[in-house]
């Protein structure tokens, strides 16, 4: 026991209202050996005085064993309990000590017909709640699976998830799961046996729900969307409606993606005043400011992105929005930018050839087009051009302005580079509109108008929690993928609209977007590198199987419930999923595809389902980048990447010391962890590289994303994206991103197939603090660590800057997930 273990110590303690030696012993059952009770209570001695308060105790226990994490993972775990125990003794005991985990367990239940009644009390939680069979729900709880969050997903909870009023959290994780569950749950004929099926789904982290929905499902204002979808046309009161529109979708937390290409560009004549248009850059500007000035509700940043096609003639200036130098009026430092790509510029740029901008006053249809047709009438309207029909447009080599844009990129990280070509060919909905842009995360792509706001309804499974036996669990993915969708339409007719732009896109395609986290992980259980031909047909053979079950889930709702009213033409009736539209980009792009096509399921089985049922949704997947969500559930983010195997990773919650713990692991079974292996990691910033002492397999399976060759994150992201019906956020990491490699990989990612790509990422964001380390001992850094000269074919130049290059781990996008 602790009292007897620690009789000396105890004569140093301060004289406070807890029990500490008490909470300490509560904290560590049952993860001994690997956690130091001693080691623990010597920190929170000096870290505590006499007099001090129970909040302050209670910050000393928590920040001592933080502190301990990258001595250990298992204190992440011995965090959260502490931070756990002083909710419960807020929110169960009051005014008493009732340090027990057990004991606090055994009070849970009952809590759950007082925070109902006080959360529709205070108006923030939904008064149908109180309709449902609270003991029945009650009795459905299971506390215990508080302890399976580990420290950074249970502050993020505790920060900016749980329900508070007058400044007093009174939900606890497990009502958040449940809230969510009944929240999505309101409109079941069944709705008490479905909200205990969705809690326990969310609950035991096979699959969480986008940040807007575990924010809002459940209480008064229920906006669960994700993603929003804008089309700008070129008249001014629609200009200052869509900023508006902006403002209303960021305010409940939503990301914006809006694309700005009917816009005309500057120098055009203005027919209503016969002046002389600016251009897009002014709007920009004001867009920008409107998202730093709505936030999301209080909760996140407001984030944005604007789209642009490439023949726009106002391109130019649209690359420069990002950059630290030039009139400050023109600069947009807090939105982000993406060129929509067509196939044709990436033929020009290959072949060397010229390329010809417009503004789209005098090219009114061409945003509307693309494959051939697009083709074809570009080609037209150069030779009007030519002919002097056309008062404005300007040549250049097509190379330049890839120069320019792929010299932006890796400058400022931005513009993100999308193809219009390959979303669009392969549309399930190329009947019913266009697809101008994606979103804030570039996974989603959905058609958009004048009348339709594109909306979309985001939710993550972990795959690593879908293995069983070094294979994945079929019935149990199936299982999760059933649920899972079920949830996710169910938000579109529960979801609060701000606009009836985005209400009726919404209601009368009903897409959805299923993605996946925890992939690595799933690797790191595997045994298998991220840079292995392993890893490739992982992707593949798991994307397809969460493919093929969402699919049938979609048809077995559209049995129940109906199909999406614009179903009629659709691909999916037309027999047509995404393996088969592969072809039909190739066919399009006039050249061969390096898309493989190998599948191993029967497929059959899904297209007679679609035939004889339909589908609920227009669209099923999307694989977003779950910034925060995964870190709720402790795995790794999305399709990423470890970015290192020691490293700070901060949030709107703060830092948190991040430590492989598969690697801990391995290094424990071969008797290799210890505190000079720690002090190693941390020299050589989480990278096993040049550690020859260490296997090579161990260093192999270990290679952080700056080691690992951009072309393995795109061949597996290919392999995804044969099954997907929209896209995935898919960030690359260059070591030395000279001109011909980022060419190259850019090249490489468009003739794979890809509709998207994400972040560049090109330095490290956040290192671990060398202050206690003799950093002459070891020597030699990896080779990522260090500043490398640009060169070669296409130069680029890195432009000085207050902040990091492109993406940091510091400045997570959290819009989507």
């Amino acid at each position: 026991m602790a009292s007897s273990r620690f009789s000396e110590s105890t004569m140093a303690m301060p004289s406070t209202a807890l029990d500490v030696l008490a909470l300490i012993a509560e904290a560590c059952r049952d993860l001994a050996p690997d956690v130091d009770e001693a080691h623990l209570l010597a920190s929170v001695q000096a870290n505590i005085y006499p007099g001090a308060s129970r909040d302050e105790v209670w910050q000393a226990l928590v920040m001592s064993a933080r502190a301990s994490i990258e001595l250990e993972p298992a204190y992440t775990f011995v965090a959260a309990r502490f931070l756990l125990l002083s909710l419960y003794n807020s929110l169960l005991t009051p005014g008493e000590l009732q340090p027990g985990l057990q004991d606090s367990f055994a009070l849970y239940a009952g809590y759950f017909a007082a925070y109902v009644r006080r959360g529709v009390e205070t108006l923030l939680l939904d008064p149908r709640l109180a309709d449902f069979d609270l003991s029945v729900l009650a009795s459905a709880i299971k506390p215990e699976r508080d302890l399976l969050f580990a420290y950074p997903g249970l502050q993020t909870l505790y920060d900016r998830y749980l329900l508070q009023h007058d400044g007093l959290r009174f939900e606890l994780p497990q009502l958040l799961w449940m809230r969510v569950a009944m929240g999505l749950a309101l409109h079941e004929e069944q709705k008490e046996l479905r909200a205990i099926e969705f809690y326990e789904l969310i609950s035991q982290f096979y699959f969480t729900p986008a940040t807007p929905t575990l924010f809002n499902a459940g209480t008064c204002h229920p906006q669960l969307s994700s993603c929003y979808l804008t089309t700008v046309q070129d008249d001014l009161w629609h200009i200052f409606k869509s900023i508006q529109d902006n403002a209303l979708l960021s305010k409940w937390a939503g990301g914006l993606g809006n694309d700005w290409t009917n816009i005309r560009a500057s120098g055009s004549h203005i027919n209503g005043t016969n002046g002389t248009s600016q251009g897009i850059i002014p709007f920009l500007k004001v867009v920008n400011d409107t998202a730093v000035a709505v936030n999301q509700g209080g909760k996140r940043k407001g984030a944005v992105c604007a789209y642009l096609e490439n023949w726009h003639l106002d391109i130019e200036d649209f690359l420069d929005l990002r950059r630290n130098t030039g009139d400050e009026r023109r600069r947009t430092h807090d939105m982000n930018t993406a060129c929509w790509i067509s196939d044709e510029f990436m033929r020009r740029v290959q072949q060397g050839e010229q390329w010809t901008l417009f503004s789209p006053d005098e090219v009114p249809d061409l945003h509307e087009l693309y494959g051939e047709a697009f083709t074809r009438r570009y080609r037209e309207y150069e030779q009007l051009a030519d002919s002097g029909q056309l008062k404005q447009f300007r040549r250049l080599p097509a190379l330049d302005l890839w120069r320019k844009m792929l010299t932006r990129l890796f400058e400022t990280g931005h513009p993100w580079l999308t193809w219009k070509d390959a979303a669009n060919v392969r549309s399930t909905q190329d009947h019913a509109g266009v697809i101008h842009s994606s979103n804030l995360c570039t996974e989603i792509l959905l058609n958009t108008s004048q009348d339709e706001t594109a909306v979309c309804n985001l939710g993550s499974l972990n795959l690593a929690a879908h293995l069983a036996a070094g294979q994945l669990d079929l019935p149990r993915l199936r299982a999760t993928i059933s649920t899972a969708v079920r949830m996710l339409d169910n938000v579109i007719d529960l979801n609060y609209y701000p606009t009836p732009e985005a209400h009726q896109a919404n209601l009368r395609h009903r897409p959805i977007g299923l993605g996946l986290m925890g992939f690595q992980d799933a690797l790191f259980q595997l045994g298998i590198s991220y840079a292995s031909q392993a890893a490739v047909e992982i992707a593949d053979q798991s994307m397809e199987a969460i493919s093929y079950y969402a699919f049938l889930a979609s048809t077995e709702l559209a049995a129940e419930r109906g199909c999406y009213s614009s179903y009629q033409g659709s691909k999916w009736q037309r027999g047509l999923l995404p393996l088969d539209s592969i072809a039909l980009l190739e066919q399009e792009r006039g050249e061969p595809l390096e898309m493989n096509r190998t599948s191993h399921l029967d497929w059959q089985v899904v297209r007679a389902a679609i035939q004889q049922h339909g589908m609920r949704n227009s669209n099923v997947l999307a694989i977003a980048p779950t910034a925060t969500i995964s870190t709720i559930v402790g795995v790794s983010q999305s399709i990423e990447p470890e970015y290192k195997n020691l490293y700070v990773k901060s949030n709107l919650s703060g830092e948190f010391t991040t430590i492989n713990t598969f690697l801990v692991n391995d290094l424990k079974k071969a008797g290799l962890w210890d505190a000079e292996m720690l002090e190693m990691l941390k020299y050589y910033d989480g990278s096993l590289a040049v550690m020859t002492q260490l296997p090579s397999e161990l260093r192999q399976r270990y290679r952080t994303a700056f080691e690992i060759d951009a072309t393995w994150l795109i061949e597996c992201a290919s392999r995804r994206q044969k099954w997907i019906d929209m896209g995935q956020s898919l960030n690359l990491y260059l070591v030395e991103p000279g001109g011909k490699k980022l060419h190259d990989i850019y090249t490489l990612a468009w003739r794979k197939g890809l509709k998207t790509t994400y972040y560049l990422r090109t330095v490290a964001a956040t290192q671990i603090e060398k202050s206690t380390i003799d950093v002459n001992r070891w020597g030699i850094q990896p080779r990522w660590m260090k500043h490398s000269s640009p060169s070669s074919t296409i130069q680029v130049t890195r432009e000085s800057a207050a902040k990091p290059l492109a993406c940091s781990l510091d400045d997570q996008c959290e819009a989507c997930q």
